[in-house]
């Protein structure tokens, strides 16, 4: 019997895990750092983001700087379900030439066409069912919003009155635009990957183990042997990370998968000589909040419906390279218990840059398994990315005062003319409004740190399979693609025993 350690419990790594154990020569042990039952209410609330907050339990809040001078608490989810229990809900896949940019350095397997079939077998798309494109049958459900709410009405026609086209299923290959998001937040109900995969147990030959903290990957040479965890080793035959971008990082370090010039300093052995944490990138964003002249409560559903995808040169070879997404309501009370005081309703639009020049890194500052990593965004480095997001600043604005707005749009709550027409205040301003999509990838990339198929280049035993592998970020959001990495490689390892 195959002995196979899986390390986090969360987008990637339930649907991972149980696609392993479903085959009957293969033992399952799943290491959650968080909790695995008795949850609290608030995780099912798809209409809200409470467990983002930094300081709910059951989020990681890691300490990072976004810039030098803009120190964040990064939101990870740390319960069973992993961020997919605690995010947004947006379930929207890669674009098709993105998996054509991963196949020349990961292989043939990542073609879009090829990947297809994978993408189709893992949804239920309650809004299309069975197309050439959608699913209809497989384990994660997906809606999109209405399109006749006030808010969603005027953001769509708003896109439009602007120029942009309706891109009516942002999953499927088609021109870049705006439209309602794929969600997996149905009827108000955030379903996570541990819902959707395994329910209250899954295959028998799945034992998750909670509340346990892995250290370190343990090593005989360079084949691996188990995991060192907080609560003591557990042998295996074959490891595999999904402890997502910053967590997969974090432990392949510790455990001596990194780069020498950093490890030997600590103390920490070195097993490969890769570029661990060195080139990551995510999705900076501003928030540019607005008053509403009238009551928009009535809004329901996922709080972030619907966004605009657009170049900001139309010339560029990246086709979406700004986003702007639509939040139904407050920020403070997304985060909070308490629902905003009745005519102070101010909402926001969130501008995200999805083709970031800038790169952060990751880095270890003590051998001690259990110290936060040194995280470091680098936003803002390249002047690039702060030219394309005054694009998307400037384009919100317009975007809210179109004569679609009219009725509910009453003014910015602290951004003026002046600011937004000048570059060099509005640099200033983004530097204070700054924050981050928390889409981390590339912290261990296919080509230089693993394969395509996720195993760590220089080991044996030793995979990684959550969103540290891509090369770059995805330009959507990566929760459609982080479940699209688990179901792979568990396929990729059932073949190769």
């Amino acid at each position: 019997m195959r002995r196979i350690v899986v390390v986090g419990g969360g987008a990637a790594g339930v649907p991972l895990a149980v696609r392993l154990a479903e085959d009957p020569e293969i033992t399952v042990t799943l290491v959650e750092a968080g909790p695995a039952r008795d949850l609290p209410p608030e995780l099912d609330d798809g209409t809200s983001i409470r467990a983002a907050a930094p300081d709910h339990p059951q989020n990681w809040a890691y300490p990072a700087h976004l810039t030098p001078e803009r120190p964040w608490l990064v939101a990870r989810g740390r319960v069973l379900g992993g961020s997919s229990a605690i995010n947004g809900g947006a379930f929207v896949r890669a674009c098709p030439a993105e998996f054509d940019a991963w196949a020349e350095i990961g292989g043939d397997a990542w073609r879009y066409e090829n990947m297809l079939p994978l993408m189709r077998a893992i949804e239920t798309d309650l809004d299309t069912g069975a197309t050439a494109v959608h699913g209809c049958d497989g384990p994660i459900r997906v809606r999109r919003a209405r399109t006749d709410t006030p808010l969603v009405h005027a953001f769509i026609h708003g896109a439009v009155e602007l120029g942009f086209p309706v891109e009516p299923d942002k999953n499927a290959p088609g021109v870049a635009g705006v439209g309602t998001v794929p969600s997996t937040v149905v009827d108000g109900v955030r379903v996570s990957t541990a819902t959707a995969y395994s329910g209250d147990c899954g295959p028998a030959g799945l034992t998750i183990v909670s509340e346990t903290v892995v250290h370190r990957v343990l090593f005989d040479g360079i084949r691996t042997t188990g995991v060192e965890t907080s609560d003591g080793v557990i042998p295996a035959d074959d490891v595999v990370l999904c402890a997502g971008g910053i967590g997969s990082a974090r432990v392949l370090l510790a455990s001596g998968i990194g780069p020498r010039a950093q490890l030997e300093p600590l103390g920490i052995a070195v097993v490969a000589d890769l570029p661990v944490g060195t080139a990551f990138s995510d999705h900076p964003d501003v928030t540019l909040t607005w008053r509403a002249a009238t009551d928009l409560s009535q809004e329901v559903g996922s709080p972030f419906p619907a966004t605009l995808d657009f170049a900001a040169d139309a010339g560029d070879a990246v086709d979406t390279d700004l986003e702007i997404v639509l939040v139904t309501r407050p920020l403070s009370e997304l985060l909070g218990d308490e629902p905003a005081a009745a005519g102070t309703q101010e909402l926001p639009l969130i501008v995200s840059l999805q083709a970031p020049r800038s790169r952060g890194a990751i880095r270890l500052t003590s051998s001690d398994p259990t110290s936060p990593p040194d995280i470091d965004y680098g936003y803002l480095a390249h002047e690039d990315d702060r030219a394309r997001l005054r694009i998307g600043v400037r384009t919100a604005a317009a975007l809210l005062t179109s004569a679609a707005f009219a009725a509910m749009f009453q003014g910015f709550t602290d951004l003026d003319t002046p600011t937004l027409t000048d570059d060099t205040q509005l640099d200033a301003w983004i530097r204070g409004h700054l924050g981050t999509a928390i889409h981390l990838s590339g912290s261990a990339p296919m080509g230089t740190v693993v394969d395509g198929d996720g195993r760590v280049l220089g080991t044996r035993g030793l995979s990684v399979a959550d969103t540290s592998i891509l090369p770059t970020v995805p330009t959507r959001g990566p929760f459609a693609t982080a479940v699209l990495i688990g179901e792979h490689v568990a396929r990729v390892l059932r073949a190769h025993d």
